[in-house]
């Protein structure tokens, strides 16, 4: 396979077990490159054994994995050179300042006279200040933002971000995205683990759930949210009246003042209004309530 197909990574019948317990379960995969992917799950699910295999930390037992068309395991240099992850732990060497990390990443990939770049990453992550600092002398979100830019030194065309934004800072969080949006909009494929759900709604176009080391959902950010059920009215009234028929048969709360009506429809929502005008309400507020991805998250663990 070669990468001009169009797919920047390809899993195969990915099968990964530790002794009895069995981390992937053949997993089946193709993410486009250019994608803002997502790849969601409870802990446990797989996710981290996933991307353990794809920067060649971990062996498969059955099935294969290609990088932009390089084969993890038989060409694993060029592999390697495409992808950049960025860790869920923090992981640093004490004992050099910021600009040296970076540096001697880029070593690592072969790369001589890097510091043009690696002067825009610091600028980018709001680094630049503590270039000559050592690690050590790092708080946890600078620390991050650092693993961030060793990810990206050598200007890997696959970007994998494992938690990035876990216990850090609003500053961070915005700062990095729109690094990291900049970056897909040049080109660059992306592909998230994270258990802010609104995250991965705002950001990526395509979507994976894993559970038990098993697919259960793929599909674009927007079908995985239609499969909740449908929107929601919210009416605040300030007196209670009985039910109108017509909404005999649709999913009702009434809580603290609050109705609550699930609607398919937007159409459906003045002639609910009317109905309930002409029950005698009188309504103070109303809100519509969209499906998110939490919801449609806990849906298709549970049903699954």
């Amino acid at each position: 396979m070669s990468s001009t197909d169009g797919i920047a990574i390809r899993v195969q019948g990915a099968v990964k077990r530790y002794g009895n317990l069995q981390a992937l379960a053949g997993v089946d995969l193709d993410i486009r490159q250019g994608e803002f992917f997502a790849l969601l799950g409870p802990n446990g699910a797989g996710k981290t054994t996933l991307i353990s295999a794809l920067a060649g930390l971990v062996r498969l037992d059955e099935g294969c994995i290609q990088v932009s068309g390089h084969d993890v395991v038989s060409d694993y240099r060029a592999a390697r050179a495409a992808l950049g992850v960025v860790p869920q732990e923090l992981v640093f060497d004490p004992f050099f300042s910021v600009r040296e990390v970076l540096r001697i990443q880029s070593g690592y990939f072969g790369i001589r006279s890097n510091d043009a770049w690696i002067d825009e990453l610091l600028e980018s992550l709001d680094l630049t200040s503590k270039a000559g600092a050592n690690m050590r002398a790092l708080s946890g979100g600078m620390k991050r933002r650092v693993l961030v830019a060793q990810a990206l030194v050598h200007k890997p065309p696959v970007i994998v971000l494992d938690e990035p934004t876990a216990g850090v800072d609003v500053e961070l969080r915005q700062t990095l995205w729109k690094f990291i949006r900049k970056l897909n909009a040049d080109g660059h494929t992306i592909v998230l683990t994270t258990h802010y759900l609104e995250e991965a709604e705002q950001l990526c176009s395509r979507i994976a759930m894993l559970k038990s080391g098993r697919v259960i959902a793929l599909d674009s950010t927007q079908n995985i949210l239609r499969r909740v059920s449908g929107h929601a009215l919210r009416v605040r009234t300030s007196n209670p009246i009985a039910l109108p028929a017509l909404f005999e048969g649709r999913k009702t709360r009434q809580e603290g003042g609050w109705l609550t009506a699930v609607f398919d429809r937007f159409e459906e929502v003045e002639p609910m209004l009317a109905a309930l005008r002409e029950a005698g309400a009188s309504v103070q507020e109303v809100e519509i309530i969209k499906p998110d991805l939490e919801q449609a998250f806990v849906d298709i663990m549970n049903k699954a």
